[in-house]
């Protein structure tokens, strides 16, 4: 397995695995065995970056991960997340943000032990909470560094002025937030930034929340506790007219003796050395269809061709419910 380096120091595998559809998000939870034979045969392929969070479940995923992983703890990175206003006893949701300096600390030692470990390799705050400084926020995780609680922080879905401010009081190792060829938001003005103060890049649903497979389309039937019932551009109207988006992916797959996937993953790959995907999958053939990517080579003329074709489709509804946009680029 090729590696990326996050930050200045964090030596990752160019692909990681989010863990979020294994317990939650996509519908019910999968089989707990299955899903830690997934991590496993994950590690055994190259994949050192684990991806979870204390909201996934909640709870739940951390507890899945922390055992899975265990004996091999010292062979990965883990990567989770605080945030989200989550009573640390219930597991009940206050529907918001909560980024407290003593809520950090409470969520840190709750997910230590979830995770069976002594020390958070990345801990990313989630999504920024407007009530709290993000001063405050990056000199908890500096404490938490400085105490050996944690080795790297991390900033998901925030805006450039919120990651300078956090990287001026803890050098910031990465940002998590969506990209992919469905979503290229972050083109605008985020990479730019990164690159500039050397934070990578961890690209969430880098498939397009499985939409750049190809398996998709208006007829597709979503299970009842899948979020993408309630994201605009699933609506079936809008798959329908972004299947022009699929339609440019497949025509590359098709010369590149690849699938979709394959190509999406590559393209992403392609942008910047230091953009690490974390495509999820509960499944052990797309496990190993996704690492296919990492060797797929694109061609300068093959990125060309996919900017210019992409170029012309405008795509159709919004990435996110409105209350989850709310909460993104602060």
């Amino acid at each position: 397995m090729k590696t990326r380096k996050l930050g200045n120091s964090l030596e990752v595998s160019a692909l990681g695995l989010g863990c979020m559809s294994m317990t939650s998000a996509y519908g019910p939870a999968a089989d707990k065995q299955s899903m830690i034979k997934l991590i496993h045969s994950a590690h055994d392929q190259g994949i050192t970056l684990f991806d979870t969070a204390e909201a996934y479940g909640p709870f739940s995923n951390e507890d899945l991960l922390g055992e899975a992983l265990q004996p091999i703890r010292e062979q990965v990175i883990i990567a989770t997340k605080f945030g989200f206003d989550i009573d640390l006893i219930t597991g009940d949701r206050g529907g918001g943000t909560n980024s407290r300096p003593e809520h950090i600390r409470a969520v840190a030692e709750a997910s230590l032990k979830r995770l069976r470990t002594d020390c958070i390799d990345l801990f990313y705050q989630h999504r920024v909470d407007p009530q709290v400084p993000i001063e405050d926020v990056a000199g908890t995780v500096k404490d938490l560094i400085a105490e050996g609680k944690v080795k790297h922080f991390g900033l998901s879905e925030a805006g450039v002025q919120t990651i300078r401010r956090a990287h001026a009081v803890q050098p910031v190792t990465a940002v998590q937030s969506e990209y992919s060829l469905f979503w290229r938001g972050p083109e605008i003005e985020l990479l730019a930034v990164l690159e500039e103060l050397g934070i990578g890049f961890v690209p969430f649903s880098p498939l397009g929340a499985g939409f750049l497979t190809g398996k998709i389309d208006e007829h597709t039937q979503f299970d009842a506790g899948d979020f993408r019932n309630f994201v605009p551009r699933f609506s079936p109207e809008a798959r329908k007219a972004n299947l022009a988006l699929v339609e440019v992916v497949k025509a590359v797959a098709d010369r590149k003796d690849a699938t979709p996937a394959q190509v999406a993953l590559a393209w992403l790959l392609a942008q910047k050395p230091w953009i690490v995907p974390i495509p999820g999958t509960t499944k052990q053939h797309r496990l190993e269809e996704n690492l296919g990517a990492v060797e797929l080579a694109l061609t300068g003329e093959d990125l060309r061709l996919i900017n210019e074709q992409m170029s012309q489709i405008q795509v159709q509804g919004e990435r996110l419910p409105e209350p989850a946009l709310k909460m993104t680029g602060l």
